[in-house]
């Protein structure tokens, strides 16, 4: 079975940092893009970074440009998000997701993780 794990959320005051990770395990797809979601209290769930097996792709939404980075390990099977200068409305919680070449969907997900910016 695919599992995503995801760790690193926590709380922290506006204009701070912290790093995300996901690593994931149990897979036989061998490419795929990994990303990253968020969703804010009763909002809908938002795209926030992707980065391709190759890491030669990145994209991120506009909100977290410059602040934001995503990057991957392979040979690890991870993906992490740096998250710096965060804002209260990066407050939310944050999933870790895999879209296999084979598939071209965003067929697993992570568990979410809380991430809480204060004024």
């Amino acid at each position: 079975q695919v599992q995503l794990v995801e760790s690193g959320g926590g709380s922290v005051q506006a204009g701070g940092s912290l790093r995300l990770s996901c690593a994931v395990s149990g897979h036989t797809f061998s490419s795929y893009v990994m990303a990253w979601f968020r969703q804010a209290p009763g909002k809908e769930r938002e795209f926030v970074a992707s980065i391709s097996w190759s890491g030669g792709r990145i994209f991120y939404t506009d909100s977290v440009k410059g602040r934001f980075t995503i990057s991957r390990d392979n040979a690890k099977n991870t993906v992490d998000l740096q998250m710096n200068s965060l804002k209260p409305e990066d407050t939310g919680v944050y999933y870790c997701a895999v879209r296999p070449l084979e598939s071209g969907r965003y067929d697993y997900w992570g568990q979410g993780l809380q991430v809480t910016v204060s004024s």
